[in-house]
């Protein structure tokens, strides 16, 4: 069943304004591969300033739900890391619809929550944890009705309206303590697999995902304040529910927003890098606020209430890094920053993000330097989207992105959104998927699976080029951690084999410098053990 995406309302309507408006702006080697070492709770950690694997997080939500094995056995032959998995509130709760929760409802159990509700997910983490593959667990809205706050708007977007904080860590308690490792279901005859890799909330800054987002005129980021609250009842819960040692990312942060006059108002998209400032309650110049600015913000108003303020929200400085969706817009290359928007986080801006966190925990006498979880990303293509990504730049694009956040030590993983394209004539545009709807394979497949990329592909004769990739499936494939980098002079000539690189199973990536004999084509090949033998895309390069 191809993937849905209920909730991603607002990403397209995003990346086409993002298109239209920048429209109109206008011998061989051998590989070598860093191995770090992995803990019992949570994905790999990269340390210092070494340049060490990044793990591959992928989306594929309505396909998940609704076959969670087959969907998660070609994920597998991806070399997938970890899924990330959505849990709407609402989809869980009781009686979501109603005005009021049920009476003598227990939030903080799993036991008082409806079996059909905890089903599709605990079906996802049994099927996962069987085939190796991590699960990431997203609690986020919509929210059920009885946890709306007042003041909502006639024709809201539903279950995103003042959530409330407190009712919100009974939720993340109950779902901590049933993916603990420990809780049984009643009638199972074994408890349910550990879950070990959290984030809170999908996309705060975007009204579609919380709201309003900003109040008095569109001078107070309510959106900011409101998730502040969110995050430290899921970070008490989390605490509680025996999850104190996992890897947990605040943040899912959208990269773009809509700044201006009336702008983001209740439901539309806050800059995330304004998001953030009000979020650690500082201003523009990164200082902490002071008086009435940070009275309205629920901030501290003094020095002495600042010195108190990451003991007080341990969360935004203890966690283990600052989830991201950095999508290059539109049909932009992802080394172009989009002129005139300071306080965007695309992957092309990202050294703006980091600049920022680290002055923020300065202020605060913190040496905290938040890792970034790459937690969304993909390239929306033409077709079937007239104004997505040309098809022949997709895969190519896809490989770059890659190269560009494996470079970055701040950058922990690389994340796909959509194995499948949604339904043809859908409410979706996001066709950012692996494959069209029909299951046909689109180009960004091949270079999903076995990364290339080439930094220049031109050099004069005898001299070396870079040559970048990763043989991803061998994640799953011990004894076949071998891939052969092959050169064909011209279309249609065969191919040989110039290079063998070795990889781990920790450790998809490698990066050699290759003489090549002539202008040609270049791919990377593997074979799976006993089975198929898969190919790269190909690039070209010159040689004068």
């Amino acid at each position: 069943m191809p993937d849905s995406l209920p909730l991603r309302r607002h990403a397209a309507t995003v990346c086409i304004l993002a298109a239209a408006t920048l429209a109109a702006a206008g011998c061989g080697g051998s590989g070598t591969a860093t191995t770090i070492p992995t803990t019992a709770t949570g994905p790999n950690v990269r340390t210092g300033g070494e340049r060490a694997p990044l793990i591959t997080i992928f989306e594929a939500p309505g396909a998940l739900l609704a076959s969670p094995g087959p969907t998660l056995d070609a994920l597998r032959q991806l070399g997938v890391d970890y899924v990330r998995v959505m849990v709407p509130w609402a989809s869980v709760a009781p009686d979501p619809g109603a005005r009021r929760p049920p009476a003598h409802f227990d939030a903080s159990s799993p036991a008082a929550y409806p079996p059909s509700g905890w089903g599709p997910y605990d079906a996802i983490v049994t099927a996962a944890t069987a085939r190796g593959i991590g699960v990431q667990l997203d609690p986020t809205s919509p929210v059920p009705r009885w946890a709306i706050g007042p003041g909502e708007p006639a024709h809201a977007i539903a279950g995103v309206w003042r959530p409330s904080s407190a009712s919100f860590g009974r939720f993340v308690h109950a779902l901590g303590l049933r993916y603990s490792g420990r809780y049984r279901p009643p009638g199972a005859s074994a408890p349910l697999p550990r879950v070990s890799f959290w984030s809170v909330w999908n996309e705060p800054n975007y009204g579609s995902d919380l709201a309003p987002q900003a109040v008095a005129g569109n001078t107070i980021e309510s959106s900011a304040i409101m998730y502040r609250r969110l995050l430290d009842a899921a970070w008490s819960a989390l605490q509680q529910s025996g999850h104190g040692h996992d890897t947990i990312l605040i943040g899912e942060l959208a990269p773009t927003g809509i700044t201006g006059p009336g702008y983001p108002g209740n439901f539309s998209g806050m800059v995330p890098l304004r998001f953030l400032r009000a979020l650690y309650c500082v201003d523009r110049s990164l200082r902490p606020l002071r008086g009435a600015a940070a009275a309205a913000r629920a901030c501290p108003t003094t020095a002495a209430g600042s010195g108190r303020f990451a003991a007080q929200h341990p969360a935004l400085f203890d966690a283990g890094g600052m989830a991201i969706h950095p999508y290059s817009q539109g049909r932009l290359a992802p080394t172009t920053v989009i002129p005139n928007e300071p306080d965007y986080s695309t992957l092309a801006s990202l050294s703006r993000l980091e600049r920022q966190l680290d002055a923020i925990m300065a202020a605060y006498a913190s040496s905290a330097r938040l890792a970034l979880y790459s937690t969304e990303y993909g390239y929306i293509t033409n077709p079937p989207y007239v104004a997505g990504l040309p098809m022949a730049l997709a895969g190519e694009y896809l490989n770059w992105a890659e190269y560009l956040s494996w470079l970055d030590p701040r950058i922990h993983s690389f994340d796909q959104y959509l194995l499948t394209d949604p339904p043809a004539g859908g409410p979706s545009r996001f066709d950012s998927g692996l494959e069209f709807a029909d299951g046909r394979p689109k180009p960004t497949l091949a270079a999903f699976r076995l990364p290339l990329y080439l930094p220049r592909t031109r050099a004069t004769r005898g001299e070396p080029l870079e040559v970048w990739g990763c043989v991803r499936p061998a994640r799953y494939a011990p004894g076949a951690e071998r891939g052969l980098i092959q050169f064909s002079p011209g279309r249609g000539r065969p191919f040989r084999t110039l290079s063998t690189v070795t990889v781990t199973p920790r450790d998809c990536y490698f990066d050699v410098r290759i003489t090549f004999p002539s202008s040609g084509l270049v791919e990377l090949t593997w074979s799976y053990p006993h089975g198929q033998v898969i190919h790269s895309r190909q690039v070209p390069v010159t040689v004068t």
